[in-house]
């Protein structure tokens, strides 16, 4: 029997084994065990180095090309793992294939060409240009950005029927909340008006706001985090979700001490991070 060749035995089996499909299979599966992405609720996607991704993932010939309804030249050449639209999370890390594409912006930055995975005629998520807008604004000012993750997480959601919506206002009481919020989020969180999901427009206006915050809201929606990692941005979101638990479970209750000012301020010298400016009196 003659030996395989490396192109017959790097087949479905050694490219599941790609830490980068790995690691979306398993983050996948832990937002939907915490109930933040019911159904084929939420999105990732995680971009990729060339080298990293032409060890598993034959790069030289696409699947197919899918056509953006928006330029994203700022991208082009560049390589990402992404969820697949109507995706449930659930299901992901029973046949990744299926529900993961990676996928490579053309060299115009008008389409995307599927280098693995979106099987069956599937495409990447509805909120693509959300992500791809910003994948964008994020990398202008942190060139390790990798990651852009939307989820409903459950009581950062319900927090957006109650609360006021001010900016200001939401991260002081997120940053109440827990003692480790101002470490994890000094930079604090945005929010945007209600807007129809999967348009440009929200798209834009997410990226907007990604220009000085990693995390956005999304009203009666969910959220967006990014980072560098995919520990970082799940961390993160897990961070300001815990917060809006506790909010929701202290809300309605007479607050008889809270978190100051000025121990806010003593907290970030400590850990040595900068809290946005405009919140915090001292």
């Amino acid at each position: 029997m003659s030996k395989l060749t490396i192109e017959e035995t790097t087949g479905y089996i050694a490219q599941t084994e790609a830490p980068f499909i790995k690691e979306m299979a398993e983050i996948t599966y832990h937002m939907w065990n915490l109930g933040w992405d019911e159904r084929n609720g939420g999105n990732i996607s995680y971009l990729l180095d060339e080298a990293e991704v032409a060890k598993y993932i034959h790069i030289g010939q696409a699947d197919r090309s899918i056509k953006l309804s928006f330029p994203v030249q700022e991208l082009a050449g560049k390589y990402f793992i992404v969820t697949g639209s109507g995706k449930y999370f659930r299901n992901v890390i029973s046949d990744p294939e299926a529900n993961l594409g990676v996928i490579r912006v053309s060299a115009s930055g008008d389409s995307v060409e599927v280098l693995w995975g979106l099987r069956d005629g599937a495409v990447p998520t509805s909120e693509l240009a959300s992500h791809f807008m910003s994948h964008i604004e994020r990398l202008k000012v942190d060139p390790s950005h990798r990651i852009v993750m939307h989820c409903h997480a459950t009581n950062a959601l319900a927090m957006t029927f109650i609360h006021d919506l001010d900016e200001n206002k939401l991260t002081k009481t997120l940053w109440e909340m827990c003692t480790e919020c101002l470490v994890v989020f000094p930079d604090g969180v945005s929010v945007i008006p209600w807007m129809v999901p999967g348009s440009n427009e929200i798209g834009r206006a997410t990226a907007d706001k990604m220009k000085e915050r990693r995390v956005v809201i999304w009203p009666q929606h969910g959220i967006f985090g990014t980072g560098s990692t995919m520990d970082e941005t799940f961390g993160l979101i897990e961070t300001v979700e815990k917060a809006a638990q506790i909010y929701m479970l202290v809300a309605h209750h007479e607050i008889k001490q809270r978190i100051t000012d000025q121990e806010l301020i003593d907290l970030a010298k400590a850990f040595g991070v900068t809290p946005v400016r405009g919140i915090l009196k001292g």
